[in-house]
């Protein structure tokens, strides 16, 4: 008798049972080979999942730092920064 599934499709067209495991292998396609013949690249996406939240809020604070950042020539000053001058 047939019966019905769910399964979760990953960017390279791949199925999978849980949408976890197809955004791991998405994670794992974009880095590529980490470390010796690859072996690392699934632990490595296994990690970036986990710590989703605090990767993200530092890429959040990356980029409020540079959307902060005055523009070279301004001589506009920023509260709270430190100018470092060589």
């Amino acid at each position: 008798m047939a019966s019905e599934c769910t399964a979760y499709r990953d960017a390279k067209g791949g199925l999978h049972s849980s949408a976890e495991r197809a955004t791991l292998e998405d994670l794992a396609a974009v880095l590529g080979r980490v470390g010796d013949e690859g072996g690392m690249t699934s632990g490595v996406a296994r990690m970036i999942f986990d710590k989703r939240t605090e990767i993200e809020r530092i890429f959040a604070e990356h980029d409020a730092i540079v959307a902060a950042t005055p523009i070279a020539g301004r001589g506009a000053e920023v509260p709270g920064h430190i100018r470092a001058v060589n």
